[in-house]
């Protein structure tokens, strides 16, 4: 099993397509072969279609081809602004072949900001099911709405949290903040176990799994539906995976470097992002602006620079020493970058592991009464408090640059919290816990689609925040997403839960909601901290359509 070289990649997944304007590629003449198994567009778009990574002028479309047996095929891709189509302003033309899987992106480019599209992709003689997308806005914003999950297990349950994130017509964008697939074995649960029927190590085997994900009814519909900005947390390789190897790594699985290859190549391949950097596919650390109001600003923390994370309390000593990185130096300093550039009000960092100190007993309860070395330990330090220096050197920027209306927002624990951010949560002099005073942001941790949370102890939350003073919020059994409701003077949080994984299911509760003041504008309230809401924020009155639902195998003329 050889790594994916940088060559094929830069042929096969960076020059992907381009508009009609460019007739050296759309005219471009390709050979095909004949579909093997059942006929019509279910069976050549069998894993639907998806768009991500919006800027302002332009969009990543995506799908792929199935059933070819080998060859190449030509794929037409269309754009309008009506959800029937019937209007195209863009359109093109670009091959794949079983080099990049069959799979399809074109950075649809030519768009206006601020603007709803429809699309489809027709090959083989069959169109696709129509989908929607939105590019970004430039200038004055007043409102945006944003949703963010993580952690999707295919055999835990159903993609029913998929299934309500798709009908909300007024999200700007879906984010998907890691463990988009599990690379583990799996269990016959609930008729999905997961295909192929063991850990993935080799290139087929990570292509199979995600068309296997792929397939998913809810999952297909949210993607349909909605622009989505995805990074990679640790299971799209394998699990607490670091730069160099990972914990779920072991001996007769090959080596890493090869692992790691593969596993980027896929994500890639099968994922609508734009490809930074083609000559290093873990560069996938990346900002969005949403005009004057958020600056969106994208973390990678597993595969680029990360350093091997402690696995035992008897490294608390490695925790501790400042040089270590959880992003790598490079990334870093980009990240430094964008925070001083920043004019936006609110800056959102999409993050992987939770950011907050989350320890065994908070230094504010030991008071030097007993050993605090002993107590005030992390909890998990697979987490930023396993990589104390990164966060404190991110910490020490905000206070030196007085860089305020601070949101992470984070995926990774399977479970809810809301939290506000400060170097020091168990020092009063720094930190007060009742008025938020010393808080330098929040963050938003979103519940997992299925993966499963936390054992189910009575207490447990109220235990967590008792000892975890700048702890807000916990919740640890549901599964939902978050939604961000942002405007100039607030961004709030709100924690929307489904009722079940177990079956398929499309009902949806709110659960609770926390939102943080502008701290440039409001004085006392403007801290950067949180504060609890009692109600959901009202959706948008000019949403949209959403697609329409999928016709019947439509045959299109060549």
């Amino acid at each position: 099993m050889s790594p994916p070289t940088r060559r094929a990649f830069l042929r096969d997944a960076s020059l992907l397509g381009t508009t009609a304007t460019l007739p050296w590629l759309s005219a471009c003449g390709t050979s095909t072969s004949p579909l093997s198994g059942p006929s019509g567009a279910a069976s050549v778009f069998r894993h639907g279609v998806a768009s991500g990574d919006p800027l302002s002028d332009r969009v990543i479309l995506w799908t792929r081809v199935s059933g070819v047996s080998a060859g190449s095929v030509q794929v037409r891709w269309l754009v309008g602004m009506d959800p029937d189509l019937n209007q195209v302003l863009r359109s093109g033309t670009v091959t794949t072949h079983a080099e990049r899987d069959y799979t399809v992106k074109i950075d649809a480019e030519g768009l206006a900001p601020a603007t709803t599209y429809y699309y489809r992709f027709e090959a083989l003689g069959q169109s696709s099911t129509i989908g929607r997308t939105r590019t970004l806005p430039v200038g004055t914003v007043d409102h945006l709405r944003l949703a963010f999950t993580s952690c999707s297990q295919y055999e835990d349950g159903f993609f029913n949290v998929y299934r309500v994130m798709a009908r909300r017509a007024d999200l700007d964008a879906v984010l998907h903040l890691g463990d988009y697939i599990y690379e583990n074995d799996g269990t016959d649960r609930l008729g999905r176990r997961p295909e192929p029927p063991r850990e993935i190590l080799s290139l087929e085997d990570y292509r199979a799994r995600y068309a296997q994900y792929r397939s998913d009814p809810d999952l297909q519909e949210a993607h349909r539906q909605h622009p989505w900005i995805c990074v990679w947390d640790d299971h799209e390789s394998t699990n607490d995976s670091w730069k160099d190897g990972a914990q779920n790594h072991n001996e007769g699985e090959g080596d890493w470097p090869t692992r790691k290859a593969i596993a980027t190549r896929v994500y890639h391949e099968w994922m609508p992002i734009r490809t930074p950097d083609p000559d290093d596919l873990t560069r996938i650390f990346r900002s969005f602006a949403f005009g004057d109001l958020v600056d969106l600003i994208v973390l990678e923390t597993r595969l680029f620079g990360r350093d091997r994370p402690a696995d035992s309390l008897a490294q608390r000593r490695v925790i501790d020493d400042p040089g270590r990185t959880m992003m790598g130096f490079e990334q870093e300093d980009w990240l430094a970058q964008q925070i001083t550039a920043s004019t936006a009000r609110w800056r959102v960092y999409g993050n992987q592991t939770m950011f907050a100190q989350l320890h065994v007993l908070n230094s504010l309860l030991a008071n030097d009464v007993i050993n605090v070395e002993l107590l005030d330990i992390p909890a998990n330090p697979d987490q930023w408090d396993g990589y104390e220096g990164n966060r404190d050197r991110i910490f020490d920027q905000w206070r030196v640059q007085n860089i305020r209306n601070n949101v992470v927002i984070t995926g990774d624990i399977h479970t809810s919290w809301a939290n506000e951010l400060t170097p020091s949560p168990g020092d009063l002099t720094q930190y007060g816990p009742l008025t938020g005073r010393g808080s330098m942001g929040v963050e938003f941790i979103t519940p997992s689609v299925t993966s499963s949370g936390l054992p189910e102890i009575d207490g447990i939350a109220d235990v967590i925040r008792l000892v975890n003073t700048h702890i807000k919020y916990v919740d640890t059994a549901s599964h939902g997403y978050v939604l961000l409701d942002i405007t100039p003077e607030r961004c709030q949080g709100e924690f929307w839960y489904v009722p079940t994984i177990e079956t398929p299911d499309d009902g949806e509760a709110f659960a609770a909601a926390f939102l943080t003041r502008d701290a440039f504008g409001d004085g006392q309230n403007g801290w950067n901290r949180l504060e609890r809401s009692s109600s959901p924020t009202e959706p948008k009155a000019d949403a949209p359509a959403l697609a329409p639902a999928p016709a019947a195998a439509e045959t299109v003329t060549p």
